[in-house]
């Protein structure tokens, strides 16, 4: 297959994806790592932090001039989720296979793509032994940033009306005034009190790798979470839910008497991909934050990640979660079906299309998604396996599949 003939795949007719879903293996911890206060990769917990309910009324506009914003400025891949594969690899002595793997954010715009009317991604795949992975277009996604940034500010924008980095920021804010690095019980008063003054930043994080299933599709998903709702059960109990917790911020709704269909199906959109983000992980509780047109958080609800979809089922129906859950698997089918040699391959959903392109643009190698210390690390496995495999032929005992022990 060449660039210029990719492979299509359509959203539309959504019909043949309505239905009962595929069947999903719940989303179970497999690794995990931090970023500490300079972005720097720590095998350990130290990123995670725990929900403590905001001050009503807060302004989130409140240190937005000291804000330490942490955007990526060269393509990381994904380093840092196979860097977290290979410690733990390491450490229990067999490879965590799976046929898929990638970052949470890539799986939820295939997952949410049926339903936004604004899709368009880029992103770039490669298989190697056996495995897909999957990275952003991080190229394209820096050259539009960029765009973005140097744009002068329309001249019909009111004055008054905030910058969409403003708008940025107040979701980090709201992360700020949410959240302790102790449990609330073993957190002191004033320090609770003082999260309103503390500088804001993103450079600290905790990131979650969990594997999952769509259909016969095995996946190993990473992704930043926002913190605990109470303490994360020991390893022992695999099977218990991790009580992770999704923080959002959104426009407040106008009083229940005024709300008008229009209002609640702007704000039920929005929790499309609230809701996909959060089941991808197996997050259970997304915390939303209401806030005034001008950033002064107005109230705080707490949704149930599993019950969204039917909720929006019973309001505007404007989108199905079964029908979300089907196009990403049958995606995956058809990424199999492509995929099957070795090269770099670009996905590609231009805004109002209707299709999913995938064609080649590279013949050979991985293109950098799979690292270099991945790639050795996994011969050096395989070496091992052979000769183990070779010493129990030897011995007359017969051949260890070390490949599919971890499944």
């Amino acid at each position: 297959m060449s660039s210029s003939q990719p492979s299509r795949f359509p959203i539309q007719p959504l019909q043949r994806f309505q239905g009962a879903s595929a069947s999903i293996k719940r989303p179970r911890e497999i690794a995990h790592f931090s970023y500490d206060e300079n972005h720097e990769y720590k095998d350990d917990e130290s990123g995670i932090n725990y929900y403590c309910p905001p001050q009503i009324g807060a302004d989130l506009k409140e240190g937005f001039e000291t804000f330490r914003h942490y955007e990526d400025q060269e393509d990381a891949h994904l380093d840092s989720l196979l860097r977290a594969l290979v410690e733990k690899e390491r450490r229990e002595g067999w490879r965590c296979n799976a046929d898929f793997v990638t970052w949470r954010g890539m799986m939820t715009k295939i997952m949410t793509a049926p339903f936004d009317m604004f899709a368009e991604f880029s992103m770039f795949a490669t298989l190697h032994d056996g495995t897909i992975y999957i990275e952003e277009d991080f190229p394209s996604r820096h050259a539009e940033r960029a765009a973005q940034s140097s744009r002068p500010t329309p001249s019909h924008q009111n004055p008054n009306q905030p910058s969409q980095k403003m708008m940025t920021y107040w979701g980090y804010k709201f992360e700020a005034l949410s959240l302790t690095p102790t449990l609330p019980s073993e957190t002191p008063r004033e320090v609770i009190e003082a999260r309103t003054q503390n500088p804001v930043s993103n450079y600290a994080q905790h990131c979650s790798i969990i594997s999952t299933s769509f259909g016969p599709h095995t996946l190993i998903l990473g992704g930043e979470v926002d913190g605990l709702s109470s303490p994360k059960p020991p390893p022992s109990v695999p099977d218990v839910p991790i009580p992770w917790i999704e923080l959002k911020t959104t426009e407040e709704l106008p009083p229940r008497p005024h709300q008008s269909s229009r209002d609640i199906l702007k704000f039920e959109r929005k929790l499309l991909k609230f809701w996909a983000q959060s089941f991808l992980l197996g997050v259970p509780k997304i915390i939303v934050g209401f806030r005034s047109k001008q950033g002064i958080l107005r109230g705080v609800q707490e949704f149930e990640t599993g019950k969204i979809p039917g909720m929006v089922r019973r309001g505007t129906a404007c989108w199905d979660g079964n029908v979300c859950i089907n196009f990403a698997t049958g995606f995956l089918a058809h990424l199999k079906e492509i995929i099957r040699e070795e090269g770099v391959y670009k996905i590609t959903l231009r805004k109002k299309a209707g299709v999913i392109e995938v064609g080649k643009v590279r013949a050979d190698g991985t293109g950098e998604i799979v690292s270099r210390e991945f790639l050795e690390w996994r011969e050096q496995m395989l070496r091992k396996e052979a000769e183990e495999n070779k010493k129990m032929d030897d011995e007359g005992v017969s051949t260890v599949d070390f490949a599919n022990i971890a499944k």
